[in-house]
C-alpha cells in the first residue's frame, strides 16, 4: 500500500516530513531500535503535529499546549533520552545521498570477485577450526558410587 500526503496524515497523525521524528519517538520494532519510554503514537503524533521535528519541541511541557497525557513527564524522558531519540530519527531517515546503481543490470550476477576465493579459505578454515574443537573429546563427569 503506498500513501500519499494526505495518507500519511490521516494514518500517522502527522506529515511525511515527521515521519522520522515519529518513528524516533515510538520506536520501530523492525528496524529495531525501542523508541522513547512513555512516548505512543498519540503523544508522538499530538506533540510532533504541532511542532513537527524534535529540535522544536520546548523542554518545558507548559509551553507544549498540547492535548497529551503526563506531558511533564514525557518532556523529561525527552531531555533525558535526547541522543537516544537522535540516534533513533537517525535510523528512521531513509538516506537519499548514497549512490546504489544506475541501472538494475549491474545487479546481475557476474560471478565471484577476484577477491572471493581468499575470503572464502578464510572463512573455510574458521569453520574447519570451529569444527575440530567442536569434536575434540569431552571430559568425562566424574561419577560417585554410593557407600555401603
Amino acid at each position: 500500500m503506498t500513501l500519499d500526503a494526505d495518507g500519511v496524515k490521516a494514518k500517522f497523525g502527522v506529515p511525511p516530513t515527521s515521519i522520522p521524528d515519529y518513528l524516533a519517538l515510538v520506536g520501530d520494532s523492525a528496524d529495531g531500535y525501542p523508541g522513547l519510554p512513555g512516548w505512543g503514537a498519540k503523544s508522538s503524533a499530538g506533540v510532533l503535529a504541532k511542532f513537527e521535528h524534535l529540535e522544536s519541541i520546548p523542554a518545558d511541557a507548559k509551553e507544549w499546549r498540547v492535548n497529551v497525557a503526563n506531558a511533564t513527564l514525557l518532556a523529561e524522558t525527552l531531555r533525558r533520552e535526547w541522543e537516544n531519540a537522535l540516534l533513533f530519527r537517525k535510523l528512521a531517515t531513509l538516506r537519499t545521498d548514497i549512490p546504489l546503481f544506475d541501472s538494475v543490470d549491474q545487479l546481475r550476477w557476474d560471478g565471484p570477485t577476484a577477491g572471493f576465493d581468499a575470503i572464502a579459505a578464510q572463512l573455510d578454515a574458521a569453520r574447519t577450526e570451529r569444527t575440530k574443537r567442536s569434536d575434540a573429546p569431552r571430559p568425562r563427569a566424574k561419577t560417585s558410587t554410593p557407600r555401603a
